[in-house]
């Protein structure tokens, strides 16, 4: 069984240091931006790349944010999205 949680990011901002501390543990990050999305597996070696473009210029985690089991989707892209659901 697969679990899907939410991450609210507009009521429960998490910042970089937090962030980090759950995406480490991801064993792959998917992060949308318009019409590019960006696959990343966290590591030491990515994670200035990968923070880079789940934070927004707030320094919080952009919505929206969806964690199913181990896999992080972040942001936005309308066929990363029906991926997921189909």
């Amino acid at each position: 069984m697969v679990i899907a949680v939410e991450i609210d990011a507009k009521k429960e901002p998490l910042q970089a240091d937090k962030v980090w501390d759950r995406l480490k543990l991801a064993e792959k990050v998917i992060v949308g931006k318009g019409k590019m999305v960006q696959v990343y597996v966290p590591d030491p070696g990515s994670k200035d790349l990968l923070m880079n473009d789940v934070l927004g210029r707030s320094g919080n985690l952009r919505a929206p944010a969806l964690q199913v089991g181990k896999v992080y989707y972040v942001g936005y892209n309308g066929a990363m999205y029906e991926e997921l659901m189909a």
